[in-house]
């Protein structure tokens, strides 16, 4: 559930097409690789994840690492889900 919703919020969010976003690996660099992943993009991504999961995510939620790998903002997602 949690790899399958953040799949479809990098696409929506970044604007990226579906099978690109299919084939990230839990290797997969992202922010400060993807061009379309830039500051902004963070926080609409974090909006966007908000709305989706019905959650309120706080600044100490976050750390900049989450943010480094699909796999790192898998798990992120993931203890979101779990709160």
């Amino acid at each position: 559930m949690a790899e399958v919703t953040l799949r479809e919020l990098l696409s929506e969010v970044l604007g990226l097409a579906e099978d690109q976003v299919s084939g990230f690996a839990e290797s997969t660099a992202l922010f400060g690789s993807l061009p379309e992943f830039d500051s902004m993009a963070v926080a609409n991504f974090l909006t966007a994840l908000e709305e989706r999961l019905g959650v309120l995510i706080e600044d100490d939620d976050v750390d900049a690492e989450d943010f480094a790998s699909f796999g790192s903002l898998l798990d992120f997602v993931e203890r979101l889900q779990s709160r």
